[in-house]
């Protein structure tokens, strides 16, 4: 497994994500996970699945220490003490005293910046969250929220069809972690011939170039979901390879 350092923080390049994965499904997929190395697991509250992964961990044997592990606040919890209650039922449901990064999950109006991170602040002071971000955020409100907390991460869809020059840029700047999720464009990359003939030339598969792609960019990690043991393994195993520089270039033309 290869690393991002931000703001001196080793993060894991690839983690796993876990949107729409519930119950048993949920459960045994962070297990798996886990057990083959994974060490960075993404959820949110609005997944509704916390308790799950939290069991997942358990059964998987692997100390929190050693996970990073990221939950979302859903804009409807913006408010201070909203913050606050949400993110302690979620560490009772995670099965941890701590969670690595807590991310405000999308832009809201209905509440001012300033409240909803000053109490992820308050969170971080106590100890438990270590850092604090957000997710789908444009270079602007990043910008913004940087006034009131120190920003460890944006998580944004990013994948080879959908450019996020202004972003990365950005992310390199003020030093904070690019998190990309569907970083296989919800697969279909699978059937891009560009993808798949870089692949063959270092025998992997088209969904293996483009996550390659992604955590051979500086600041950047990838999320993909996954649940199969074929899929979780053939996704972490991007780090055997390196894409060209040209070939890297060749991927990045492939956005609309």
């Amino acid at each position: 497994m290869k690393y991002q350092t931000i703001k001196g923080e080793k993060v894991p390049s690839l983690g796993l994500g876990t949107y729409r994965l519930t119950g048993e499904t949920c459960e045994r997929a962070v297990e798996r996970a886990l057990s083959m190395g994974y060490r960075h697991v993404d959820t949110a509250q609005m997944y509704g699945n916390e308790a799950e992964v939290g069991r997942g961990i358990a059964a998987s044997g692997v100390n929190c220490a050693e996970i990073f592990l990221t939950t979302k606040v859903w804009p409807d919890d913006f408010a201070h003490e909203h913050v606050i209650q949400k993110t302690r039922e979620s560490l009772k449901k995670l099965g941890t005293d701590r969670i690595d990064l807590l991310l405000m999950h999308w832009p809201s109006e209905r509440v001012p910046l300033e409240e909803t991170l000053g109490a992820m602040r308050g969170l971080q002071e106590e100890g438990s969250v270590l850092h604090v971000g957000v997710s789908n955020f444009s270079p602007a409100l990043v910008e913004e929220t940087s006034q009131y907390a120190e920003v460890f991460c944006n998580q944004v869809e990013y994948h080879p069809y959908r450019s996020q020059d202004a972003l990365l840029a950005q992310a390199r700047e003020m030093d904070y972690l690019l998190t990309a999720y569907r970083p296989l464009s919800r697969g279909g990359v699978e059937d891009d011939a560009t993808l798949r003939e870089i692949g063959e030339a270092h025998g992997k598969t088209a969904a293996q170039v483009a996550l390659r792609w992604l955590v051979q960019q500086e600041k950047v990690s990838a999320i993909p979901k996954a649940t199969s043991e074929e899929h979780l393994g053939a996704n972490l195993n991007v780090f055997d390879f390196e894409l060209s520089a040209e070939e890297m270039n060749r991927v990045s033309s492939l956005r609309h």
